[in-house]
């Protein structure tokens, strides 16, 4: 009989990489694939590779409130450089109860109700981890903000859009109630909103708590541009509605009022029955939040008077007035923003047949950059609208309307 040998290891190698060869376990994951670089993104880096305006990404780039600079740098200086509590320090969950409070009349325990996030984007994040499933719907209206859709994806949910009235962006209640589903388990609501700049009106913001209450839904707001509102429009908080405190997860923060974008700073504010489980998965990501950065947002509530909230609306309503008038005179129609600080113009004059490629052809004649409209909406809409952002120091912000009007 012939000798028979055990494999040696490297055949044994060789064996195992054949088998798997076609089905190798180092892949990505079922979600990476679908994955690519947000627009905004894209943009913002093309921007800087030539040199131009950009007008695409909400940075925010106006000056910081002084007290929360100087208190940044203190607190440093102090040594708030290590952890913090999970939900953040004390003196910063007071002063967002207190907040809340003032401004809608809303009562928070800060000890059990509060969490200091690092930024909307994780306070959302949080949120959805502690209080939805893998497969559960969740309706967000269209314009939409990607970030809430692509969160949702990451975490195996599925966004249902609810589209807006074209042109004014009116809602649609009926819209809405026809998308509730028995998978439904919340709304978000952003207002006012990032891309069209809607504010949602007390009658608007009533149905959709009208649908939450009608069917057992968690509402989520992001109310990050709560004090950017314009021509006499006020901002409505869900949460303050009658039998909405204690499904409505409140998100916001402090990256737009206060210029700190890239200090990753918000806060959530919830019944006690859910925060414990955001501030659970809050801390298995991020552990806390930037700790010298809680002191210097903790001094701009405690410090800056009702006139600096004003003032950030009266400002930003004359830099909108600027950019749509450019806009108007580039032959890209605007709509007039009541809120936040973006505006989506047409841009059916521009070359390109797509959204992304007249983005790029704006950038190109211009060197201004704009966001594609297809960005925040469903496949195969917003091809003809771009989004412009116009929270810019003013100098740089009157470059880009003369680059705009220059436009041939």
């Amino acid at each position: 009989m012939p000798e028979i040998t055990a494999p040696s290891a490297a055949d044994k190698i060789a064996t195992a990489t054949s088998a798997s060869s076609a089905r190798s376990r180092l892949q990505l994951s079922e979600l990476a694939p679908g994955t690519v670089q947000s627009e905004i993104r894209a943009m913002t880096t093309e921007c800087d590779r030539m040199g131009g305006v950009n007008l695409a990404q909400g940075v925010c780039d106006t000056p910081v409130p002084a007290p929360v600079e100087a208190e940044a740098i203190a607190a440093i200086r102090a040594g708030h450089n290590i952890y913090t509590r999970m939900d953040g320090i004390s003196r910063l969950r007071t002063a967002i109860a207190q907040k809340q409070q003032r401004d809608y009349g809303l009562s928070y325990d800060p000890e059990t109700e509060v969490l200091v996030a690092s930024g909307a984007t994780a306070g959302l994040h949080a949120a959805a981890m502690a209080l939805l499933n893998p497969g559960d719907e969740v309706l967000l209206f269209e314009p939409f903000y990607g970030y809430h859709t692509a969160t949702l994806k990451s975490m195996r949910m599925k966004p249902v859009l609810v589209p807006l009235r074209e042109g004014d962006y009116a809602l649609d209640a009926a819209a809405l109630r026809a998308a509730v589903t028995p998978r439904t388990r919340a709304i978000i609501l952003n207002t006012p909103a990032n891309p069209s700049g809607k504010v949602f009106t007390q009658a608007e913001t009533e149905a959709v708590a009208a649908v939450c209450l009608e069917h057992d839904l968690f509402l989520f707001t992001d109310e990050i541009y709560e004090y950017f509102v314009y021509d006499g429009q006020r901002h409505i908080a869900p949460a303050a509605l009658p039998g909405m405190r204690e499904r409505t997860v409140v998100i916001s923060g402090f990256s737009k009022t206060f210029s700190i974008t890239g200090w990753r700073l918000g806060y959530v504010t919830a019944d006690a029955r859910w925060m414990g489980a955001m501030a659970y998965f809050h801390d298995l990501t991020y552990v806390c939040a930037p700790s010298a950065f809680q002191h210097a947002a903790a001094a701009g509530l405690e410090q800056l008077p009702p006139s600096f909230y004003a003032q950030i609306a009266a400002d930003h309503q004359s830099k909108r007035e600027r950019l749509v008038s450019a806009l108007r005179d580039a032959g890209m129609e605007p709509s007039v923003p009541a809120g936040a600080y973006y505006i989506l113009a047409r841009a059916d004059r521009l070359p390109g047949a797509t959204a992304a490629l007249k983005a790029r052809s704006l950038l190109a004649a211009t060197g201004v950059a704009a966001v594609a409209g297809s960005a925040f909406f469903r496949p195969g809409h917003g091809e003809n609208l771009l989004r412009f952002c116009f929270a810019k120091k003013d100098a740089d912000l009157d470059d880009a309307c003369a680059r705009l009007r220059g436009l041939k």
